[in-house]
């Protein structure tokens, strides 16, 4: 079986390792023998985000997320579709935020959001910065944030966890993260995937399952990943 694995603006919104969470979902699928297809959208393109099975977005400076909040509103109406039907989004920082309900910047520009989260994102003069840990229904997640924007969830919006160690959506509520059907959005750099193996694993599941794939997923040794986690999570 081939999988699509679909890169949203990598040109403008890819820091702090993101490109890494694309490299950790192509390898672990093709360790277990699966092909990969990687197609890139950038500012511009067209694109079925519902013929995809993985669609990834970074985190970027802040005139990169300029750049790219006008143009995304072009698939606003194509991406809803893709997240009610299934298909899995994992987005980091800028990407997470503009898939919200908006974001206000720090000047009070308003960027509007697509709306796959309940949630709105204000830009504040606080920096939340350093490694941050999450309990969640996958276990223990351990990455990198580093944002001024905070993140109130609405009612009735999922968190994808709880912070034990950090700042998570904006410090004071203890939430981090929010997901719908099978989008996750996220604040967690460093990069993710690569120290995170068993989330990787169930965002993989999950595209298998929308295709029809319910083998189980075979072991792979996870050692090196566990250690890096390990070692970020004793850090400041």
């Amino acid at each position: 079986m081939e999988l699509k694995i679909a890169h949203l603006y990598p040109q403008n919104m890819n820091i702090y390792g993101d490109w890494g969470n694309v490299v950790t979902l192509e390898k672990r699928l093709e360790w277990r023998g699966y092909k990969i297809k990687y197609e890139v959208v950038e500012i511009g393109d067209e694109y079925d985000f519902t013929q995809a099975d993985i669609v990834f977005g970074g985190g970027g400076q802040d005139k990169g997320q300029l750049i790219v909040a006008e143009d995304l509103q072009r698939h606003r109406k194509n991406i809803n579709k893709a997240n009610k039907e299934g298909v899995v989004f994992l987005l980091v920082c800028g990407l997470y935020q503009l898939f919200g309900n908006k974001f206000t910047t720090s000047i009070g520009e308003e960027l509007p959001g697509l709306g796959v989260f309940d949630a709105e994102t204000v830009g504040s003069e606080d920096r939340m910065i350093g490694n941050i840990v999450l309990q969640t229904s996958w276990g223990e997640l351990v990455g990198f944030e580093n944002h001024s924007g905070k993140t109130i969830l609405n009612s009735g919006q999922s968190a994808l966890g709880r912070v034990t160690k950090g700042y998570g959506n904006n410090g004071s509520d203890g939430f981090e993260g929010a997901i719908s059907n099978n989008s996750f959005g996220t604040y967690l750099h460093g990069s993710l995937l690569p120290k995170n193996p068993k989330f990787a694993d169930e965002l993989i599941k999950r595209a298998l399952t929308r295709r029809g794939d319910l083998t189980n997923l075979e072991p792979l040794s996870d050692s090196l990943a566990v250690k890096a986690a390990n070692i970020a999570k004793s850090r400041p």
